[in-house]
């Protein structure tokens, strides 16, 4: 069991009255700009906007306390926004919260079972191509908002259903709707490009700054767009009460598949964003207790509303560009965002929807890798199918079916490559002191005797092609063998014996040696019939063909 020690207790020891002020600063930087990113990201996964502001709050503030990263900063992310919309259209709100909670306890449970390591396991295909297909779903979810298309009913979460009614409602399109819209995104690039000629305007997150002047635009002008508060009724003020969401025991099966695609995708994104921050911090995370972590702030979160949360790549990269070292940045984010709903909530109902859709649209289009598919020209097949295929799949499905495509995939590529890179050499080219005895046929083995090429060895080294009366098989060159290996040789021991053919073997590694000797074949075959080197193995042969002849 993973020994629980969250990272701010190493990061304490030592901790000077300069780093605190760093941390401080660092914290309301980012704390700045979670809160558009909460309501945006919010808004576009079918949920509230405070419900994203209390993801921020109780996730960020868990995730930095428990987690095991020194300047992670958590929350919701556009990631979640298919997932998450997808459990609200199906299953409904408080069933969302409980999936999140399962997702919570699958995590935690990962952590304790120290599973943090096997999530670098999936292959970088599988990553790029369902971060591209969620940065494309993402984008597709903004349209409705951006275009101010008038639609019945909710907007459909399966892919063709959902371009059919956006296809349909094209004609609906609301301009001054569309205006604001693209002004926040010319708002957002534009003010970054300023920001790199004037530091100052650095100070102001792009999305805050965009949020800001398109809600006073907004309010100056009268826009006739619509707003948090006409459609959500505001940002309730104050802390609520904490409480379980309404659920049955009926439907907690139906949700185990979103769970599991939330607790993977909170999994990946949470260790990918510790491992990018390790680099730039030179540190090392706990993988194990930076699962803990997230497991427990989904767990919390949903009992005051919050949805999925997970650790945040683009915040955590600011958080440590303002200076930030330890998880006190995070918790202080998570503090500044609990001020603006107790001192500040009524003002957000002024916030037009659309310039929160344009945030979410210019996140995903920078959180796509597009130039991974240009460079996949210069990559193998296999690759290019893995990458694609968890591309499509969640474009056109979700994200559960297209990592589990990818994965299926990447290991029957890497099965294929394995079996291609096992051989048998009928004649090696060994020095040999007096050459092979004759009667006797030497086969060298060559890579891995696994289940994958099972089907290859028996092509190459059939029994009845055999010539001699003794078969010495040299293992030295064999990287590891599975019990499919062992059953191959003990068919082509009994092969070989029912034409009169004897069967040596020669230096097994350590590995190849301790699974013979486990199943049992060195007792089937004779421990004397298992030799260290080849000359041994070959001294053997001769006796058995001295034995025949006399």
């Amino acid at each position: 069991m993973h020994r629980f020690r969250p990272k701010l207790l190493d990061t304490l020891h030592g901790y000077s009255r300069k780093q605190f002020g760093q941390d401080v600063a660092a914290g309301i930087t980012v704390g700045v700009l979670a809160l558009p990113l909460a309501m945006a990201f919010a808004i576009a996964s079918g949920m509230s906007p405070a419900a994203g502001i209390w993801t921020g709050i109780v996730g960020g503030l868990l995730i930095s306390l428990l987690g095991g990263s020194r300047v992670q900063i958590g929350g919701p992310t556009g990631a979640f926004i298919p997932i998450v919309y997808g459990v609200v259209a199906a299953h409904g709100v408080d069933n969302m919260l409980v999936a999140t909670m399962l997702a919570g306890a699958l995590l935690l449970a990962m952590g304790l079972a120290r599973l943090g390591n096997l999530v670098r396991m999936i292959p970088i295909g599988v990553v790029i191509g369902f971060t591209n297909g969620i940065a494309v779903v993402i984008f597709l979810s903004q349209v409705r908002d951006f275009l101010g298309l008038r639609l019945q009913g909710e907007l459909p979460a399966e892919f063709f259903a959902r371009m059919q009614a956006l296809g349909a409602a094209l004609h609906t399109t609301h301009w001054p709707t569309l205006a604001l819209g693209l002004g926040a995104v010319l708002c957002i690039v534009g003010w970054e490009r300023l920001a790199k000629r004037w530091p100052l305007l650095a100070r102001c997150p792009s999305q805050l700054a965009a949020l800001v002047l398109g809600t006073v635009l907004c309010v100056a002008l009268n826009l006739p767009v619509e707003t948090i508060e006409a459609r959500f009724g505001g940002i309730p003020q104050g802390v609520p009460m904490p409480g379980l969401p309404a659920f049955s025991i009926t439907t907690l099966g139906s949700l185990l598949s979103p769970a599991l695609a939330i607790a993977l995708l909170g999994a990946i994104e949470s260790l990918l964003s510790a491992r990018v921050a390790d680099a730039s911090i030179d540190d090392r995370h706990d993988p194990n207790q930076e699962l803990v972590g997230q497991g427990i702030a989904n767990l919390a979160a949903p009992l005051f509303g919050g949805f999925a949360a997970t650790g945040a790549i683009a915040r955590t990269a600011t958080n440590i560009r303002a200076g930030a070292r330890t998880p006190v940045a995070g918790i202080v984010h998570a503090l500044l965002l609990l001020l603006i709903v107790v001192v500040a909530a009524p003002l957000a109902g002024y916030v037009p929807i659309p310039v929160l859709a344009a945030i979410v649209v210019v996140t995903a289009v920078r959180m796509g890798e597009w130039h991974e598919f240009a460079r996949l020209k210069h990559f193998s097949w296999n690759y290019r199918a893995v990458v694609l295929s968890a591309f499509v799949f969640t474009v056109l499905f979700d994200l559960t079916i297209a990592v589990e495509i990818g994965m299926i995939l990447a290991c029957l590529f890497f099965i294929y490559r394995m079996q291609d890179l096992t051989s048998v050499d009928m004649k090696p080219a060994v020095d040999i002191p007096g050459g092979v005895p004759a009667g006797v046929q030497l086969v060298a083995l060559r890579g891995s005797l696994f289940f994958g090429a099972i089907a290859r060895l028996d092509a190459q080294l059939d029994p009845a092609r055999i010539q001699g009366r003794v078969l010495v098989l040299d293992l030295r060159e064999v990287l590891n063998i599975d019990t499919s290996g062992v059953d191959w040789l003990s068919a082509l021991r009994r092969g070989l014996a029912r034409r009169g053919i004897g069967l040596v073997l020669c230096a097994a590694g350590r590995q190849v040696g301790s699974l013979l000797q486990r199943s049992g074949f060195v007792t089937q075959l004779g421990a004397d019939r298992v030799l260290p080197d080849l000359s041994a193995a070959l001294a053997r042969a001769r006796e058995d063909i001295d034995d025949t002849s006399t």
